[in-house]
């Protein structure tokens, strides 16, 4: 009886040994982009706070230089992070009225920052091996100090 159960163990084992691995590689890439994802709103959200507190010559407006600013703390914040492939031209900073003088609110905003799942290790399809891209677009919306 012995003899005939010896592989059993082996073959059983590699038939769980697929999925387990498909399920671990499917943690990897998820929890990537979500990584990425949050290290971009953490940045958004302390660039507006800076943003909304800006007061240029003692009157309440944001001025380009003010932008610029927020622009690279997020880029640097980002990249201190370990995010690949961005660039300060994802960042877009508006306020409302969007001649920012008096805004009431300012909004610090990464439009369309793509990211490849599966970039790392790719998913196998019956197809053969794939990745899925999106884009990533967080914003933090904050009321400008006055």
């Amino acid at each position: 009886m012995l003899l005939k159960q010896r592989g059993v163990v082996a073959v059983e084992f590699a038939l769980v040994l697929i999925p387990l691995l498909l399920v671990v590689i499917g943690l990897i890439e998820f929890g990537r982009t979500f990584w990425y994802y949050d290290a971009l709103v953490k940045s958004t959200r302390d660039a507006a706070r800076y943003v909304s507190e800006v007061k240029v010559s003692s009157t309440l407006a944001v001025d380009e230089d003010s932008k610029t600013q927020a622009k690279d703390m997020v880029f640097a914040a980002v990249t201190a992070a370990r995010v690949p492939d961005f660039f300060t031209d994802y960042v877009v900073v508006s306020c409302e009225p969007a001649d920012c003088i008096a805004p009431n609110y300012v909004t610090v905003s990464i439009v369309n920052y793509p990211v490849t799942i599966g970039g790392w290790i790719p998913f196998v399809f019956s197809t053969g091996a794939g990745t899925w891209d999106v884009t990533l677009s967080p914003s933090t919306t904050m009321r400008y100090m006055r």
